[in-house]
C-alpha cells in the first residue's frame, strides 16, 4: 500500500499540543520522520523514563514546555512559528484521575481547549486543525453497536463529560468563526483505547501489566469483562495524519467529527489484553480482583468507523493478535533485551507503513 498523502507533510511547519505523552511522542517522531519542522507545546513528562524522552525528541524540534491553559503564552507561540498544521492532543487522558480532581480535568480539558481554539482562530498560517478528543466523549449507552459520528455527546464521569463539552465548543467554533475561513479545515477525531509501547500512565491496562511483570507480581486487573475498541497507537495516528492531509488539500469538504476504531471482531475485553501481555513474557500470570464500590466505568464500548472507511479510504492494519505482539514486543526490545527505544519504535512504524519510512 502506497500511502502518498504522506509527502504533504514534508517541510510543513507542524504544532503538537501534548507531544510528550504517549500519542503525542509517537505523533512527533512519525512527523519527524516525514521531514516536518514540529513544534511541540505540553508539559514536561509526566513520567520517568517516558516515551519522549527515551526517543530524545526535545533535540530535533522546537520544544515548548508550557501549559495549555496559559492562553496568553500559547497564542504568542503560534503567532511566532506561524504552524500550517496543527495537533491538538493535550489533555487530562484518563478516567479515574477525573474522579480524584474533576476542575483540574475540566479545565484542562475544556478551558485548555478553548484556548487551543482560540490561538487557531487569530493564527491565519494555520491551514489544518485536528483536534482529538476521545471514544468517550459519547454517551454511553452499553450499546452493543459502535457510536457514530452524529450520536449524543455525554459522560457519566468527568473526564468522559469534559470530552462530551469540548466536542460541542469546537462545534460552536467551527461554525461561527471557522466555516467561511479561506484555505482551512478543522475536524475533531476521536479514537479508540489506544495501546503500544512506551505507555507508563497509571490505571491503563498496559503499563500495570508490565510494572507487574517487572516487580515479578501477578497482573491484578478490576473490570475483566469491560470491553474496548483497542488499537494500536499507530492506528489512529495514520488516520489523524490522513485526515489532516485531507484537510489541507480540500480544506471544509473533511470539516466535522471522525471516528477512528478497530474492526468490530478486534473489540476485546480487558481480561483478553491482560493475558496476551502475561503470555509474551515468562512467569506472567493474571488474577482478577473486582474491588467493591469502584467509580462507574464504562462497560461496553465500541466506534463505528465507516466514515473514515469510506470517505477518507483510512484503515486499520493490525488485528488484535498483531497488535499485542507488537506491543509487548516494544516492551520485551527495550527493557528486556536492553535496545534503544528510538531503533525499536522506528522500526515499529517502517514496519507498519510497510517500509514506507
Amino acid at each position: 500500500m502506497i500511502d502518498s498523502y504522506l509527502e504533504v507533510f514534508r517541510g510543513k511547519r507542524i504544532l503538537i499540543t501534548g507531544h510528550t505523552g504517549f500519542k503525542g511522542s509517537w505523533l512527533t517522531l512519525l512527523l519527524r520522520s516525514l521531514g516536518a519542522d514540529v513544534m511541540g507545546y505540553a508539559l514536561a513528562p509526566e513520567y520517568e523514563g517516558s516515551h519522549f524522552e527515551r526517543l530524545g525528541l526535545e533535540k530535533s524540534i522546537h520544544h515548548v514546555c508550557a501549559d495549555i491553559r496559559d492562553g496568553d503564552r500559547l497564542i504568542a507561540e503560534l503567532a511566532a512559528f506561524q504552524p500550517e498544521i496543527v495537533f491538538h492532543l493535550a489533555a487530562q487522558a484518563l478516567v479515574r484521575p477525573s474522579y480524584a480532581d474533576p476542575k483540574t480535568t475540566f479545565d484542562v480539558n475544556v478551558g485548555g481547549g478553548v484556548n487551543l481554539l482560540e490561538a487557531v482562530r487569530q493564527c491565519d498560517t494555520v491551514r489544518a486543525l485536528v483536534f482529538i478528543t476521545s471514544d468517550k466523549c459519547y454517551e454511553n449507552y452499553e450499546w452493543i453497536w459502535g457510536y457514530r459520528e452524529s450520536d449524543t455527546m455525554g459522560g457519566h464521569d468527568p473526564y468522559s463529560a469534559s470530552k462530551g463539552a469540548v466536542e460541542l465548543v469546537f462545534s460552536s467554533y467551527l461554525r461561527s468563526f471557522f466555516a467561511q475561513r479561506p484555505n482551512f479545515g478543522a475536524a475533531t477525531a476521536r479514537a479508540g483505547n489506544v495501546i503500544g509501547g512506551g505507555d507508563w500512565a497509571a490505571s491503563r491496562i498496559v503499563p500495570d501489566c508490565i510494572r507487574a511483570l517487572q516487580s515479578g507480581k501477578p497482573i491484578s486487573i478490576r473490570s475483566p469483562r469491560a470491553t474496548r475498541p483497542w488499537q494500536h497507537v499507530l492506528e489512529p495516528l495514520s488516520g489523524y495524519l490522513k485526515l489532516a492531509a485531507s484537510l489541507f488539500a480540500q480544506g471544509h469538504a473533511f470539516d466535522g467529527a471522525w471516528n477512528f476504531g478497530p474492526q468490530v471482531g478486534d473489540v476485546r475485553t480487558v481480561l483478553d489484553v491482560a493475558n496476551s501481555i502475561a503470555a509474551q513474557f515468562e512467569g506472567g500470570r493474571v488474577i482478577v480482583d473486582e474491588p467493591l464500590n469502584m467509580p462507574h466505568e464504562a462497560g461496553l464500548l465500541q466506534l463505528n468507523s465507516d466514515k473514515a472507511r469510506q470517505l477518507l479510504r483510512w484503515n486499520t492494519r493490525w488485528d488484535f493478535d498483531q497488535t499485542m505482539a507488537v506491543t509487548g514486543g516494544w516492551y520485551r526490545a527495550v527493557l528486556v533485551d536492553g535496545r534503544p527505544a528510538d531503533a525499536v519504535s522506528s522500526e515499529q512504524i517502517s514496519l507498519y507503513y510497510g517500509g514506507q519510512l
